[in-house]
């Protein structure tokens, strides 16, 4: 599996104006790269190469540096046809679609860049990186982190890193290999009902209420329509700043509560099983207040934090079908869509049972894991002996 950790650079003034030069001579050439790909139609990573790397080389660009600018624009257009294959950009022949495909790619100033192991090397007892730049390699740049971070830093093998710069900031975002952790047997499993109202409702009892961060949801787009209608350019760097600030404060959260539901599972030695939310924002059919309410929460971060966190504890984790699950008794199994009374509240039309309405769906996730768990486990049964006769 795996992650990314965060260290944050404290670098000399010296040194970071030579960071900096560094990032901005980088996406210089990126740029030049990317208009000799769309000119000659070479988008293919070697291809690319053998018709830039020479230029790119004689720019001052260090051999490796240089590989990594070109797998760069290789990898921006690889997602751009991606995209445009998905329809992300409108339809064959609508404007956005046309105004993409006929202009080349175009990167920051200070974009981030790639490292690898060839020209970035660590001191984890130290807290230091040594690093190539354009005036040759810089040693003893110093960086902060987690202790966490930190930990496993020094246990796990490392892969590429990113140079970032933002707000005047430069972070190194590692990308480690950490093996998953084996997984046990589990005990039953707790369902997890996602939703907006209450943003995590578990079959345990766990609750995790979405309004006070709806409130804050609410409260920024009321002022991001300001700032959108006042379009000065101090409203655009606040409108970047205030959604970054949005973004880290429901990452937060998603985070809060996926460690809350793992470790649940894992001191009680159960499983988790999840609802399969693919395509839920062309499935569900909402009126216009709640679409920016389903748009805006990430469900999908939530689902990989616990994912991730699952797996490096060894917590058994399935996703179910959702289908039906709001509106089936988990006393009685009867299906209703007239039992959903309203948001919070399940009342059955066969038995009669009256149940907190996400309890209820969650209580169904846990049953659905359970089976799903049984149909897709290997068999814990010694094989035959064939020596052995009956």
């Amino acid at each position: 599996m795996k992650m990314v950790v965060q260290l944050k650079l404290k670098p000399s003034p010296d040194q970071a104006t030579v960071l900096e030069s560094t990032l901005h001579a980088l996406n210089q050439q990126a740029n030049r790269v990317s208009d000799v790909a769309f000119s000659e139609r070479a988008f293919r990573n070697y291809a690319l190469r053998r018709l830039v790397y020479a230029e790119v080389r004689s720019a001052g660009i260090g051999s490796q540096a240089a590989q990594h600018v070109i797998k760069k624009v290789a990898d921006a257009y690889a997602t751009l046809r991606a995209n445009v294959k998905a329809g992300n950009y409108g339809k064959l022949g609508s404007q956005r679609r046309k105004r993409v495909e006929s202009r080349p790619i175009t990167f920051r100033i200070d974009a981030a860049h790639s490292y690898d192991q060839r020209n970035l090397s660590f001191a984890v007892d130290a807290q230091t990186i040594s690093l190539w730049t354009l005036n040759g390699r810089m040693k003893d740049v110093p960086f902060v982190c987690s202790p966490d971070a930190l930990k496993m830093l020094a246990e796990h093998k490392r892969g590429e890193s990113d140079l970032v710069l933002r707000d005047g900031m430069f972070y190194l975002a590692v990308s480690l290999e950490v093996f998953d952790a084996e997984v046990y047997d589990p005990d039953g499993f707790i369902g997890v009902d996602l939703g907006i109202a209450n943003i995590a409702t578990t079959s345990s009892g766990y609750t995790a209420a979405g309004r006070k961060l709806n409130r804050y949801r609410r409260r920024e787009q009321r002022l991001r329509a300001k700032l959108q209608a006042k379009g000065t350019k101090s409203a655009k760097r606040l409108l970047k700043r205030r959604a970054r600030k949005e973004q880290r404060r429901a990452k937060d959260t998603n985070h809060v509560i996926s460690k809350r539901i793992v470790a649940e599972a894992e001191r009680t030695s159960r499983g988790v099983a999840l609802e399969e939310l693919t395509g839920i924002r062309q499935r569900v059919r909402l009126r216009k207040p709640q679409r920016v309410a389903l748009h805006s929460w990430a469900f999908a971060q939530l689902g990989e934090f616990i994912t991730y966190k699952a797996r490096r504890a060894g917590v058994p984790l399935v996703f179910v079908d959702p289908a039906y699950t709001s509106q089936t008794c988990a006393e009685c199994d009867h299906v209703d869509k007239r039992s959903r009374v309203d948001q919070g509240t399940f009342i059955c039309r066969g038995c009669g049972v009256v149940a907190h309405a996400d309890r209820n769906a969650s209580r169904n996730i846990a049953c659905r894991g359970g089976v799903v768990w049984d149909a897709g486990r290997t068999s814990h049964v010694p094989p035959a002996n064939p020596e052995v006769r009956g």
